[in-house]
């Protein structure tokens, strides 16, 4: 039979045992930084991979995005075909309804005068080329709005490139960074263990 003092010391052997195993079992540092390396890496592997699968859907969609872009110029220029008819239209009937209003008047003036430059043939060709001049400059108009719209794709086009080019320095410059704190920290760890 072992006397308290005893068991108390075989308790403390035990203990310092079990510390000693623990100890001998725990990871060393490089291990730990192994771990971590891994963990960031898997991360950022996941990260990738949700990025690429966003960029996968997003490049699917594109045909949908130009579809509606043509089926915007289509019916931009359909929209100004038809405003150009209607408007051509309604002048025809409101040059009829002025040449009938006029008539009897120009018909008159034509007897007292020889007014040939009244006559209504006159008047209504020169109110049709005027009519032909607007429709003209809406359709002109419709494709400097076109046009804008393609060259404001153009310049985010080029800002993405840009975006997508400084990105690259930026991450360059912050694994550049990163190399030269861990160099420093190295030569730091070297000249204070000699």
């Amino acid at each position: 039979m072992s006397s308290r003092k005893e068991q108390r010391k075989e308790g403390v052997e035990e203990e310092t045992t079990a510390t000693t195993n623990i100890t001998t079992t725990n990871t060393t540092p490089s291990q730990i930084h192994q771990e971590q390396q891994h963990s960031v890496n898997r991360a950022l592997d996941q990260t990738r991979d949700n990025i690429r699968r966003a960029t996968d859907e997003a490049r699917r969609e594109i045909p949908r995005y130009t579809q509606a872009v043509n089926e915007y110029q289509e019916q931009t220029i359909q929209a100004a075909r038809e405003l150009a008819d209607n408007f051509l239209e309604s002048q025809k009937e409101i040059i009829n309804s002025f040449q009938l209003a006029w008539l009897p008047h120009i018909e008159a003036a034509n007897r007292v005068i020889n007014a040939s430059w009244v006559s209504p043939r006159h008047f209504a060709d020169n109110y049709a080329r005027v009519v032909s001049t607007l429709a003209d400059n809406t359709v002109v108009a419709t494709r400097l709005v076109n046009n804008t719209i393609f060259a404001n794709l153009e310049a985010f086009k080029t800002s993405v490139q840009n975006a997508r080019d400084n990105a690259k320095e930026f991450s360059r410059i912050g694994v550049n960074t990163a190399r030269t704190v861990e160099q420093a920290s190295r030569d730091t760890t070297t000249r204070f263990s000699y």
